[in-house]
């Protein structure tokens, strides 16, 4: 049996990745990556401490930060096309069309 640790040492590997993903890079299709690395990683704690504690309630939580994630990739992703059919550059310095 794998130790409690060793998942959550994981989920904390994944979410620096997703941070650092976040922070450097400048296309915005790496940085909605990232923010999906950042969502599975809580998700790879919440089954974690499900199944150590024994209860349904965190894979129940998982459920529900999976159907966010999709939405938001796929929110993301339409928001992201728009932009280029406009503008073809998806990096996020040049993206300000948003602003008023």
């Amino acid at each position: 049996m794998v130790p409690l640790s060793w998942y959550i040492l994981l989920s904390t590997v994944v979410f620096g990745i997703g941070v650092i993903g976040f922070i450097i890079r400048r296309n915005l299709i790496m940085i909605f990556l990232s923010i999906e690395l950042m969502l599975n990683s809580v998700n790879i704690s919440l089954a974690a401490f499900s199944h150590y504690l024994q209860s349904m309630t965190g894979q129940i939580l998982v459920f529900f930060v999976i159907t966010v994630a999709a939405a938001e990739a796929a929110i993301g992703l339409a928001i992201i096309i728009a932009l280029y059919r406009h503008k073809p550059s998806i990096t996020a310095e040049e993206v300000n069309l948003l602003k008023g």
